[in-house]
């Protein structure tokens, strides 16, 4: 199984870890709500999981522009 996490306005990739044997608790999602888990977290058909997550351009872009929080991409 393989971790991939990719920024949830841009798309741009952040990283992957190839992840044999870690638990929620080791990777943090224990901490998610399920709602949150859910809006987080997808499986593909080959098992991976894929995280959206933020990436420092986005954030930095967010904290400068709050009202940019109504879209759901962000082109910088």
């Amino acid at each position: 199984m393989a971790l991939h996490y990719r920024c949830r306005h841009c798309g741009t990739k952040l990283g992957s870890i190839e992840a044999h044997s870690l638990s929620t608790e080791q990777l943090g999602f224990n901490q998610l709500t399920d709602e949150e888990r859910q809006e987080m977290i997808v499986y593909d058909s080959e098992g991976d999981m894929h995280v959206r997550a933020i990436c420092e351009d986005c954030h930095e872009t967010l904290q400068r522009n709050p009202d940019l929080y109504e879209n759901d991409y962000i082109i910088h």
